[in-house]
């Protein structure tokens, strides 16, 4: 016993000593943890593993940069091989079940799930070019990705302090995703979000709020846009044409098919589509106009429907100067003897106005002229629209004795920036006296045309 003691405070005093006597530097203590372990035997105990110190390592760099170099390059390889992935398996066709084909792939390569994030990032991203963005099937489909029960706090101070938070954010871009393109999740969504993050994580908390807020906004537009458009040039102009209009009364005609005629030397002659929009109250108005006041058609004016944008003109005329207005006489039960002072026919009261509304602010009230009827037409050139106004005549006769001016754009379909506005600003001023005999020339024209 008294050789055993005396071999083991040895060891402990040399041990001291080595300690004591070797300087080390930061450097070599952060190589020494790297170093593998060197066994300690010790007489009378175990082997155990312990790290010592050596002077022999030499100085090396922090590898803290490196493994964020590192983790950045294995990001970036990550998600172009899920790309990858996804080309690979849809080379014949993007669709639904070539995009669940590419989930199925990466749930079955590895049990743990590794690089699920990645994977569901770029998943988010190829999601439009398989046209499976409004899918909530899909959705949930990539949620499962996630392993389950396995971010989920065990205490309140995890719960606190975001656990897992890089997993909790991605969860909640799908869910901000789903958001964006107007999809209710469902009570699977739910099941899987309490499975992977728990009752109290923020995927759920964002799957919450959605629930409150979606379904008070998923109808609340009286306007509705469908998701998928009409394909037929004139279905799509109906559609167009009656959410402009905004009047039941309203009738759409149809002034020209689209066609293509071969003419007797072999060319083509594509007919364009005309489709028109009137009502009984712009009939009326039209039949008032004054016949030396001409008309005009203006367009084309951009009108968007979902990423689709259509063109539409106006057939209109300036506003009727005061002198010239006819004002309507009241109707005389209501003015005269047979009227009662204590019961009258006609109250004018502003039942909009509350006694604490704020009227010390100026509104200028602009007046424009009338508008007499709408078109769509497959081209935007004078010939073209001279035919829907030729068309509206069969219900509209004033409108031969009307002078009609045109004043067409350049019928681009995409919408024009600020600076090329001021751009064609400064070269219509330039041109100004051009345009000028150029409206008292189609103003000729219409009249010779319509005699």
């Amino acid at each position: 016993m008294k050789i055993t003691r005396f071999l083991m405070r040895t060891q402990h005093a040399g041990w001291i000593t080595l300690f004591v006597k070797t300087p080390i530097k930061p450097s070599c203590f952060h190589a020494a943890l790297l170093r593998p372990p060197i066994p300690r035997i010790c007489i009378g105990q175990e082997a155990r593993w312990i790290h010592c110190g050596s002077t022999v390592y030499k100085d090396k760099p922090d590898n803290s940069d490196l493994s964020k170099l590192f983790e950045n390059e294995t990001k970036a390889k990550s998600l172009v091989t899920h790309d990858d992935l996804f080309e690979r398996t849809a080379k014949d066709a993007k669709n639904k079940a070539s995009f669940n084909r590419v989930v199925d792939v990466f749930n079955k390569q590895d049990i743990r799930r590794r690089g699920h994030v990645e994977f569901i990032y770029a998943a988010l991203q190829k999601m439009p070019e398989f046209g499976v963005e409004r899918d909530l099937a899909v959705y949930n489909k990539l949620l499962d990705v996630f392993p389950k029960e396995v971010f989920v706090p065990r205490n309140f101070i995890q719960r606190m302090f975001n656990h897992y938070p890089r997993q909790q954010e991605c969860a909640v871009q799908v869910l901000e995703q789903m958001e964006n393109y107007g999809i209710v999740p469902n009570v699977e969504t739910k099941v899987l979000l309490v499975q992977i993050f728990g009752e109290k994580g923020h995927p759920v908390r964002k799957y919450q709020r959605l629930m409150y807020w979606l379904p008070k906004f998923k109808h609340i537009n009286p306007f509705p846009v469908p998701f998928e458009l009409p394909q037929d040039p004139i279905d799509l102009a109906r559609f167009s044409l009656t959410r402009i209009a905004n009047d039941l009364d309203a009738k759409i005609t149809v002034y020209q098919y689209p066609s293509t005629d071969v003419t007797e030397t072999g060319e083509e002659v594509t007919q364009p589509h005309i489709v028109g929009i009137q009502g009984p109250e712009q009939i009326s108005l039209l039949a008032k106009h004054n016949p030396n006041r001409p008309v005009f058609v203006e367009g084309p004016f951009p009108l968007w429907l979902r990423k689709t944008c259509v063109q539409y003109y106006l057939l209109r005329a300036d506003l009727v100067p005061p002198e010239e207005r006819v004002q309507d006489e009241p109707d005389p039960e209501l003015v005269g003897p047979n009227q009662c002072l204590f019961y009258p026919w006609q109250i004018d009261l502003d039942l909009s106005r509350d006694m604490g509304d704020d009227f010390s602010y100026d509104v200028e009230d602009v007046e424009e002229g009338p508008v007499y009827a709408m078109c769509m037409a497959g081209q935007g050139d004078q010939a073209t629209l001279a035919r829907w106004i030729c068309g509206l005549q069969e219900t509209n006769p004033i409108l031969g004795r009307i002078p009609t001016v045109f004043r067409l754009e350049s019928g681009s379909r995409e919408l024009q920036t600020a600076a090329d506005v001021q751009h064609d600003s400064g070269q219509n001023s330039q041109s100004g006296s051009e345009q000028e005999h150029i409206i008292e020339e189609e103003q000729l024209h219409s009249q010779r045309m319509k005699q």
